[in-house]
């Protein structure tokens, strides 16, 4: 372990740096837009647009990388993300923040990316599995520590923008003093929907839920729980229990898809996620440790949805199709967030507070309902040693490349589903 991961430390230490600046703002930007004014609606298109500009980076910065190399552009990113950080706290214009957090998006996609294809170039096949891993439980740790650093100033404040900009600038140092040789230019993102439809109905019907469920809560999540009369502390506890249950039940209910039809598991997780969620909306007065406790549930339950889908849709996937279909479940589920996110705001408008889980439940039970008819009228894929499930972090598509299975050679595609 040791030898694998000293040469992808400093891409790892920049990661956690970025990782955790960026956790902060998923909780301090709402927040602020609040205090600032807008109205929950506002609030909801900031978050689509943030979304929005995820999607463009994945899509536009492999230029970038090809035209400048990966530190270059990792440099230019981190930089603009961490000057746009303290504009956040200089300026209460809709339109201003509407721009912004569409370039923020542009910037961590991107970011996201180089670091991703980094990694992909320093793994070799044997090592892929274990770096992944690696990875993936670091992006949890980190966004995690970014929630708990929202307890550090008031979000009235510019501290907090100030110490996300510094974490942000922090990730640079690695990265430059790196000595690992930089990778080839990144490979331009080509999504196939109406491919990815006929190869998984439920992976992709199930990759749009996720994204309506949690491009919700990451947008409104924390007004939530500081409308229910959570703390300061306690809504970052809160925050961290959503993330933490996402990264705890991923993986037990993963290995479970790998003996148990996936659809069926997909639609325990949703059946999870919808019984939390009627939960958090049905109970009167709910005290704050109920609160926390059943958003570490809907996070185990709707966190853990984009992983098992993808692997749904890779059961049906032959392993030249493995990246495509990767990279269109992702821009699927970043498009359905931004549309989840602009949603949820109007529920929270028209019924309060509790507005943003009478959405996710509504958004669980669909597909909930899918899951049951299809699992009632097709017969499921057989499950083979190269289709063992592998945690994911929604994060770009180059992290897919990190998966062992895209070196597979597979000859027969199986039964489409």
């Amino acid at each position: 372990m040791r030898q694998m991961l000293l040469p992808i430390f400093a891409l790892l230490l920049s990661a956690a740096f970025l990782v955790t600046g960026h956790g902060l703002q998923l909780t301090l930007l709402p927040l602020r837009a609040e205090i600032n004014g807008f109205a929950p609606n506002e609030i909801g298109l900031t978050a689509s647009f943030y979304f929005l500009g995820f999607v463009a980076g994945c899509l536009i910065v492999p230029y970038f990388v090809k035209r400048v190399g990966h530190i270059r552009t990792f440099a230019i990113l981190a930089t603009s993300y961490s000057s746009i950080v303290l504009l956040f706290h200089a300026t209460d214009s809709l339109i201003a923040w509407i721009a912004m957090r569409f370039s923020v998006g542009i910037c961590i996609s991107g970011l996201y990316t180089t670091i991703e294809s980094w990694l992909n170039e320093s793994a070799d096949s044997s090592s892929r599995g274990s770096v992944l891993s690696v990875y993936t439980v670091l992006n949890f740790i980190a966004i995690t520590g970014g929630q708990l650093t929202f307890n550090l100033a008031p979000s009235t404040e510019w501290v907090l923008f100030g110490v996300s900009s510094i974490l942000i600038s922090l990730a640079i140092i690695p990265i430059a003093f790196t000595l690992s040789l930089q990778p080839a230019p990144v490979s331009g993102i080509k999504v196939y929907v109406f491919k990815l439809w006929k190869l998984s109905k439920i992976g992709m019907f199930g990759a749009i839920i996720s994204g309506l469920a949690t491009g919700g809560f990451w947008s409104m999540g924390a007004l939530y729980a500081r409308s229910m009369g959570l703390d300061a502390i306690q809504l970052t506890i809160f925050m961290s229990a959503v993330v933490l249950g996402g990264a705890l039940f991923q993986f037990p209910l993963g290995r479970l898809s790998d003996f148990i039809d996936r659809r069926k598991i997909v639609c325990a997780a949703a059946v999870i996620g919808f019984i939390a969620s009627l939960a958090l909306t049905l109970m009167p007065d709910i005290p704050a440790w109920a609160i926390i406790s059943l958003g570490f549930v809907w996070g185990g339950g709707a966190l853990t949805l984009y992983a098992i889908c993808l692997a749904h849709a890779n059961d049906h996937a032959s392993a030249d199709e493995f990246l495509a279909v990767g990279s269109g479940m992702l821009m699927i589920m970043g498009v359905s967030s931004a549309t989840g996110a602009y949603a949820a705001s109007w529920f929270i408008a028209w019924l309060g507070p509790k507005g943003l889980f009478v959405f996710s439940a509504v958004a669980l039970s669909f597909l909930i309902l899918a899951t049951l008819i299809r699992t009632r009228t097709q017969e499921p894929p057989e499950h083979d040693e190269s289709a063992t499930f592998r945690p994911v972090a929604a994060t770009s598509p180059v992290a897919l490349e990190l998966d062992p299975r895209t070196e597979l050679d597979e000859t027969a595609t199986p039964e489409r589903s």
